[in-house]
């Protein structure tokens, strides 16, 4: 007896281990399977998940991360936000059907801009400034049908944390139930080069998954105090709080602004990935309280002299 049950423990360990070492497929929606790729067809990729063969669809899948490689700060971790190695280079276009269900248009009752879900739950990132004074905010998001763009309304979004400083908000969909939101990997800021090619999506306007196509013509332009990406990606109003991607489909920067007036063309600007990494691991630290909207610490002015004080300090 002891024998015979022997066998199938044995195998189950040796399923085990190869699932654990085997390729990371992510499909769109941010399901995910790990299993071994045995056999890759031009529409289908077959998978050894240990116990059965799977295939999956190609136009189905993300990204595939290969056995061995390592993906920072994955969806479920604590920060949020994933970082995906190994990610080919693609066209636009075909970057906006991998990643284009991610971006989402951000409405208030003043205006309207643009954001993008960085985690599976509904975690939303945008500017400031597109919801700064505003608690009704509502989310739409684009899904491609067989035979046309549906849009999904989410009304119920809570402020979960912002920084004035940087121009950055972070927003949840609370009225998502079960949905798998389809989100985006960040970049790495160190991998941005001049000249580098980059695309933006969003809403200018209001006008619904607008692309725009340009190149980086500064990493690190200094802006009232902030560095800043410069871009020829053109970019209105609408885009703010919209992604800047790179041809790996990966966000390197948050649209924020851009130098209008006569003569001013192709001066727009993002916040680096680095800043947003930075206040998504302390979003805490810029927590929104909803009784107190202007959280943070508030210095109050120095005592000033009058000119007739005779040299006293003003007394409150």
């Amino acid at each position: 007896m002891k024998t015979s049950r022997a066998v199938p423990i044995l195998l189950l360990i040796t399923a085990w281990a190869a699932i654990s070492a085997a390729d990371t497929i992510r499909l769109h929606g941010g399901a995910a399977v790990t299993g071994e790729i045995v056999y890759r067809k031009a529409d289908t990729l077959v998978v050894d998940l240990g116990y059965r063969i799977l295939e999956i669809p190609a136009d189905e899948v993300e990204s595939i991360t290969a056995a061995g490689a390592t993906v920072d700060a994955v969806a479920e971790t604590p920060d949020l936000y994933r970082r995906e190695n190994g990610r080919s280079e693609l066209s636009v276009k075909e970057n906006i059907d991998r990643c284009g269900e991610a971006v989402v248009q951000v409405r208030t009752p003043t205006g309207l801009g643009s954001g993008f879900v960085i985690h599976p739950s509904g975690y939303v990132v945008t500017n400031q400034h597109v919801i700064t004074g505003e608690h009704r905010i509502s989310i739409t998001l684009f899904r491609q049908s067989e035979h046309e763009l549906e849009q999904i309304h989410f009304q119920r979004v809570r402020i979960v944390a912002l920084d004035p400083a940087n121009d950055l908000a972070l927003l949840k969909i609370e009225d998502g139930g079960d949905h798998v939101f389809t989100s985006v990997p960040l970049g790495s800021f160190d991998e941005l080069r001049q000249g580098q090619p980059v695309f933006a999506v969003g809403s200018p306007l209001g006008l619904d998954r607008t692309v725009s196509q340009g190149i980086i013509s500064l990493t690190n332009r200094l802006i009232d105090g902030r560095l800043l990406i410069q871009t020829t990606t053109e970019v209105n109003p609408g885009n703010s709080g919209g992604p800047l991607f790179n041809l790996r489909g990966e966000v390197i920067g948050v649209n924020d602004l851009k130098l209008i007036g006569i003569g001013l063309e192709g001066l727009n600007f993002a916040i680096q990935v680095s800043t947003l990494k930075d206040f998504l691991r302390n979003r805490d630290a810029f927590a929104f309280d909803p009784r107190h909207p202007n959280a943070g610490f508030r210095y109050l002015s120095p005592p000033r002299r009058s000119a007739g004080d005779n040299g006293k300090d003003n007394q409150p």
